[in-house]
């Protein structure tokens, strides 16, 4: 597919605008009309008012990776915070997550991982979606999450020694994988991200309890104790591995809560452990990225 996938699957409108239209038609489409149970009186809509969003592409090798970037308005040098999508891409929620950061006081970047492949946009359901990402190998997104530290450190509004990464879902795992790839990290936030995934030849070999002791930025983990996809157990076995390695690490369980917690489009939002999630992930980035 080529680079416009994106815009072409607008057609001009928003993703918002897009997804209630195809749902009126009775179209079920991924990431937001995945969800089975509207939560629209819950979706958190954060406004572009007093900061720069541009969306824009970050050459590498022979393809050009979507981008999607928010800052503050005022002029100046901002900590940067890469933001890794779920499964379903860089959706309207991913999009407003990058805000929240810049609302933040951060240089805030995501990207499409999928964009190769079309984008996942217009699959119809759950398998339809992992078809098409299950195959994608880790070291491709690491070579995209490589391109744009690269970018961010040449970026005019960015402070080039001050970069995070967090990721939600899959992007959780990658945001694991990529602390313990790229050394230019100096925090990481991982909301719900498997730590014993599955294996596959020339996709996956390893997961992010296999490395831990090749991270070196400080990690925050995030995580429902009723997340019947990632054990308690391999939360707090990925956490002791952190700091048995000498690692700065703090992993939380939220009682009660399932995976997906803080996905406010979806039914298993939990807006109290969302909000305390938020909090502590901003709190960590402010601590470790500041100077």
């Amino acid at each position: 597919m080529g680079e416009n996938w994106l815009s072409n699957a607008y057609e001009g409108m928003s993703r918002r605008q897009f997804l209630a239209r195809m749902s009126v038609a009775g179209i079920g489409l991924a990431g937001f009309a995945m969800a089975a149970e509207s939560v629209a009186g819950e979706v958190i809509t954060t406004p572009s008012d007093d900061i720069i969003v541009t969306d824009g592409l970050v050459p590498f090798e022979n393809f050009k990776i979507p981008i999607y970037e928010a800052r503050p308005a005022a002029s100046g040098k901002y900590p940067i915070v890469i933001v890794i999508p779920e499964i379903f891409g860089m959706h309207e929620h991913i999009k407003d997550v990058t805000r929240r950061f810049a609302r933040e006081g951060f240089l805030s970047i995501t990207f499409e991982p999928y964009a190769r492949e079309g984008g996942v946009l217009l699959l119809p359901d759950i398998e339809s979606v992992r078809k098409v990402v299950d195959p994608v190998p880790d070291v491709r997104v690491m070579g995209d999450l490589d391109a744009i530290t690269a970018y961010a450190t040449k970026h005019p509004a960015g402070q080039a020694d001050r970069i995070g990464v967090t990721g939600f879902c899959r992007g959780g795992m990658y945001t694991l994988l990529f602390a313990a790839h790229n050394q230019m990290m100096k925090a990481a936030v991982a909301w719900y991200g498997q730590i014993r995934p599955a294996k596959t030849p020339g996709v996956r070999s390893f997961g992010p309890l296999e490395i831990a002791e090749k991270i070196t930025c400080p990690v925050l983990g995030l995580y429902g104790d009723a997340d019947v996809g990632i054990p308690a157990a391999d939360v707090r076995e990925m956490e002791s591995a952190l700091k048995a390695a000498g690692k700065t690490a703090e992993f939380v369980l939220y009682p009660g809560a399932p995976h997906a917690f803080y996905a406010d489009y979806r039914p298993s939002y939990r807006p109290e452990a969302a909000r305390n999630a938020w909090g502590r992930c901003v709190a960590w980035f402010d601590k470790y990225l500041r100077k």
